[in-house]
């Protein structure tokens, strides 16, 4: 394929795209000058790369590839997925998959963890909230995008993958090796009655289901003989929208705003308000929140926060408050777009922020959530790994907590709550 003919292909493809672009979105498009000169250069590249690379290279291979980088600059969450990452992302969105169990991010450019889900083969090894991944079975992860790392991560249960960790506040490198599990996920657990009527529900990720399991748990124990309630949201890494909009609004008037999501396109910008007929507003509300509780966890404490239906405990939230917009393309491939931020009813930006919690509780013996390295430390912290890896640490066993310190004061703050209400009467 001549120069030519790649410039006329391009330029009919983008010009597709930025018609598609101003039906759907009715935002202005880019002055077709800029554009084709952009374009010219880029077909220019290609046309080079066809000829002159040392190997034959496919025509869909510099495409995707095109498409990675351009995804890749414009932030850590948008991404492109060829169609076998996407089908990757639908069968986890159902809730069951193969692989460790862990959400991750990019953060200042570095594989970071956000959370890893409960009772996974990640959570079960010792893995953490902000822990760096520096290696995957020993290859670095200096430049690696989020769908690169989500390949090498999943696997086929049973198998092994070593994963070497940089823990910034302890200062040390760790070396785990975990075995893949199948991945299902129970969003709602351990609903009990802790004492003298005081309610605790643990919601481990934002699912389809979840808002229905919910109310039948909060049910069943208010059959029980609940008062008062503590929603458990640490180490949850979020979900859907629309289910985080669902499960605030189970605690909030009907009326009241839950979330809002603002971006450069109009039809962007929502406001979400809370639309359950029969809320639940008549007992003490409690959400235990840490560094791990991100997305749809950080929308719901921030509503409960910002509305004044409960009190927000724990250290703060991971920040992580940007919508996603998955764009299915042609041969099955799909663009990951970040199209929006999201806010809080009192207008609070999440993402890069987080929910600072009304009542500040370290988890004893928790690492620090604070302190992430800025870009620019992003090469010291590869160069000190690839220098003195001979100084990491094996990991110790993790054992479990008998005793949750943030609990019990969660726990001591509702016996406080109920006494002065007792006051009153």
């Amino acid at each position: 394929m001549g120069k030519k003919k790649i410039i006329l292909w391009l330029i009919v493809f983008v010009s597709c795209l930025s018609f598609a672009t101003f039906i759907f979105a009715k935002q202005e498009i880019p002055k077709k000058d800029d554009l084709y000169k952009e374009i010219e250069l880029f077909a220019s590249a290609v046309s080079y790369i066809r000829n002159d690379y040392v190997d034959e290279v496919g025509s869909k291979d510099l495409i995707y590839g095109a498409l990675k980088g351009m995804l890749m600059s414009l932030d850590s969450h948008s991404q492109f997925l060829d169609p076998k990452a996407y089908q990757e992302m639908k069968v986890e969105t159902e809730g069951k998959f193969g692989g460790l169990g862990i959400e991750i991010t990019l953060r200042d450019g570095i594989l970071t963890v956000i959370s890893p889900l409960d009772d996974s083969p990640a959570h079960k090894a010792g893995l953490k909230p902000n822990d760096m991944i520096v290696k995957i079975d020993g290859e670095s992860t200096r430049n690696i995008t989020i769908d690169e790392a989500v390949e090498k991560l999943r696997g086929e249960s049973g198998t092994t993958v070593d994963l070497m960790i940089l823990r910034e506040d302890e200062k040390r490198l760790l070396d785990f090796n975990i075995t893949r599990g199948i991945i299902e996920i129970t969003s709602i657990k351990e609903p009990a009655i802790l004492e003298n009527g005081i309610a605790y529900i643990r919601l481990v990720e934002f699912q389809e289901n979840t808002p229905k399991d919910l109310m039948e748990a909060v049910q069943g124990l208010k059959a029980e003989g609940m008062d008062s309630l503590i929603l458990d949201l640490r180490n949850n890494p979020g979900g859907l929208l629309d289910i985080s909009v669902e499960v605030a609004e189970v605690f909030l008037p009907k009326g009241e705003i839950v979330v809002s999501t603002k971006g450069r396109v109009e039809l962007q910008n929502v406001v979400y308000k809370a639309n359950y007929k029969r809320p639940y507003l008549d007992f003490p509300l409690l959400v235990l929140v840490n560094g791990g509780s991100a997305s749809a966890s950080e929308i719901v404490a921030g509503a409960i926060k910002d509305n004044k239906r409960g009190i927000i405990v724990g250290t703060k939230t991971f920040g992580k408050g940007s919508v996603q917009t998955v764009l299915k393309l042609a041969d099955g491939s799909a663009l990951r777009l970040t199209t929006a931020k999201y806010f809080t009813p009192s207008g609070q930006q999440i993402h890069g922020e987080g929910i600072v919690p009304d009542v500040v509780i370290p988890l004893l013996r928790e690492p620090k959530e604070e302190g992430m390295l800025a870009a620019k430390k992003r090469e010291k912290v590869f160069e000190k790994i690839e220098d003195k890896t001979e100084e990491k640490k094996e990991v110790e066993e993790v054992k479990t907590k008998k005793y949750d310190n943030q609990l019990q004061r969660a726990v001591d703050l509702i016996k406080g709550i109920k006494a002065y209400e007792l006051l009153k009467t």
